[in-house]
């Protein structure tokens, strides 16, 4: 019982952290490749720092229950983590949650909202490199 409460409360709270944040899509997250690699669009890095919501899938964690998972544009069926910020694909986004939670099967569409954060950063704990990150984040099925 206790634990479909917090499901219940973690729903809840999802769907009041997405009101007021400005949604972002995976098409507009990106600008055109470079030779120096690939930059968030314009519109996308007017919304660093602060509120935003993604629609995406959970990919499969590495643990069963975790404070982080990889948002990615279409289902999978691995994780999708990467070794270095050169292989980083444009079409995942580390989400990094308040407190742990079970994951979502990875064909379940989510909405993510959480606080925008990027720039090449490599988790202390597990060594993962990420250049887009949602922090503090809630996620929700849509």
């Amino acid at each position: 019982m206790l634990r479909r409460r917090f499901l219940i409360g973690a729903v809840a709270g999802a769907g009041r952290a997405a009101q007021g944040a400005e949604r972002l899509a995976f098409d507009t997250l990106y600008g055109p490749a470079t030779a120096s690699g690939t930059a968030l669009s314009p519109a996308a890095q007017a919304m660093v720092g602060r509120r935003v919501t993604v629609q995406g899938f959970m990919a499969p964690p590495l643990k069963a229950e975790s404070d982080m998972f990889v948002l990615t544009r279409y289902p999978m069926s691995s994780c999708p983590f990467c070794s270095n910020a050169a292989d980083w694909p444009v079409d995942i986004v580390l989400v990094r949650l308040g407190r742990a939670a079970a994951p979502v099967e990875p064909s379940a569409a989510i909405g993510v909202t959480g606080v925008l954060e990027a720039g090449a950063v490599v988790d202390a704990a597990t060594g993962f490199v990420s250049l887009v990150r949602l922090t503090d984040a809630t996620w929700r099925r849509v």
